[in-house]
């Protein structure tokens, strides 16, 4: 969750006319102004309008969306005699497993003084345990990744017609993980839009992700906050022209300087972040991998440490690296220039952040730099490129590792874990 108390003149949360219970948590966070979307977006989703924000990640979106469902749990309670395990009042949809968690973690510090129950269904995770979650809990608010929540609609563990309000994050990233077909049979589930509140938030918007908007929406305010020049002011942005065979020795010589405190390297396939994370371990950097290959009891470990300090570099693919939200990130390295332009301005959104400020760091050789004029393009600035210096052209202290190409690797299946038969009587929604 992000939000900005250092400037006066902004919208204080005490002036919103939260629940006592929900403000005494905020203020526990340490939160005091909106953010530019939390100002812009509560007066009308506190009221119950439908919602469509533009928001990069950090803006403090995922407050705003949590305020406003947590504030409608409050003045709408419903007594537990009526209420049913497996009916969750609030749902909330994202992308990524880290996205879900850091939505579920926010939701239980912000429900630190309500009562009420949030509960997580993501892949990768203990399925008996979730269904057993789903089967005997009363939900107050459901936080789901697509491919796991249809696991649970399909063997009926999980209803949706009792929902109040429906959140989508980063939609955008959805329609390019091409989850759009499993969202579109999750909202089938779902109360009818003209009984339920709906909120959409999405960094970008083309044509696809406003008719989507358009059909799961009703009368929706539109909000749009832009990012400050795309990317952030904060953010000291080179580019290094390379060849691609000295990458590996400016970026080691890069990490050895002391103002590397925690930094984030960007590749754009698992592969080559594979392979970065063997070749940054052999040159004794304290590094690890975070890609969609990886366990998830692992990548939150990999996290926690890397929050603590035990760990200087994460190696990330795209994906993996929108669910990475860590204040104190120093340095964002893209190993190659992403050929999506959106995903520049994700990538270095990584470091910047807080009210603090980042440097990041591109590499450009014959193989990628064509990317570059569209990211300049797209962020309305020139980029600085220059040439690496004598230090960090020096040799590594260790021989770079010798690897031979031959078919791709294997991957894993996804685990499908145990489903029940159970079921429920055929219900009618409330009124």
């Amino acid at each position: 969750m992000t939000s900005d108390s250092s400037e006066t003149g902004k919208t204080l949360f005490k002036d919103l006319n939260l629940d006592q219970r929900l403000l005494d948590a905020i203020t526990d966070i340490g939160f005091e102004h909106c953010t530019p979307i939390q100002a812009e977006t509560l007066p009308f989703t506190l009221v119950c309008q439908d919602l469509i924000g533009q928001a990069q990640t950090g803006t403090g979106k995922t407050a705003a969306f949590l305020i406003t469902a947590i504030q409608s749990l409050l003045e709408t309670p419903i007594p537990e005699k009526d209420r049913f395990a497996s009916e969750p009042r609030v749902l909330a949809l994202a992308p990524t497993r880290e996205l879900a968690m850091q939505i579920a973690k926010d939701a239980e510090q912000l429900c630190g003084y309500t009562g009420h129950n949030v509960v997580t269904v993501v892949g990768g995770m203990n399925y008996d345990k979730q269904r057993d979650q789903l089967q005997n809990e009363i939900v107050d608010i459901l936080v789901a990744t697509p491919g796991r929540l249809i696991d649970f609609l399909g063997s009926q563990d999980v209803f949706l017609d009792q929902l109040d309000i429906l959140i989508l994050d980063e939609a955008d990233r959805m329609l390019d993980m091409g989850f759009i077909p499993d969202v579109k049979r999750i909202i089938r589930k779902c109360t009818p839009k003209e009984d339920r509140q709906t909120l959409l938030f999405s960094a970008t918007f083309n044509q696809d992700v406003l008719n989507l908007a358009s059909m799961w929406t009703r009368n929706a305010e539109f909000v749009e906050i832009e990012p400050e020049q795309k990317t952030a002011e904060r953010v000291e942005q080179t580019v290094y022209l390379v060849g691609e065979d000295e990458k590996l020795p400016v970026l080691v010589n890069y990490l050895k300087r002391p103002d590397v405190e925690k930094a984030i390297v960007f590749a754009n396939r698992r592969d080559q972040c594979r392979d970065l994370d063997e070749d940054l371990r052999n040159q004794g950097v304290k590094v690890a991998l975070m890609s969609g290959e990886i366990a998830q009891n692992k990548r939150l470990k990999t996290l926690d440490q890397f929050k603590k300090g035990s760990i200087q570099v994460l190696v990330a693919t795209d994906v993996a690296g929108r669910g990475i939200h860590v204040n104190g990130v120093t340095h964002v390295f893209n190993y190659n220039l992403p050929e999506n332009a959106e995903d520049y301005v994700h990538r270095i959104g990584r470091t910047g952040r807080a009210g603090k400020t980042g440097v990041s760091v591109s590499f450009a050789s014959e193989d990628d730099a064509f990317s570059l004029p569209a990211i300049e393009t797209y962020i309305s600035q020139k980029l600085k490129t220059t040439v690496p210096d004598e230090e960090l052209m020096a040799p590594m202290s260790n021989a770079p590792i010798t690897r031979k190409r031959g078919g791709r690797r294997p991957q894993g299946s996804r685990g499908q874990g145990g489903r029940s038969q159970g079921g429920r009587p055929q219900r009618q929604r409330r009124n």
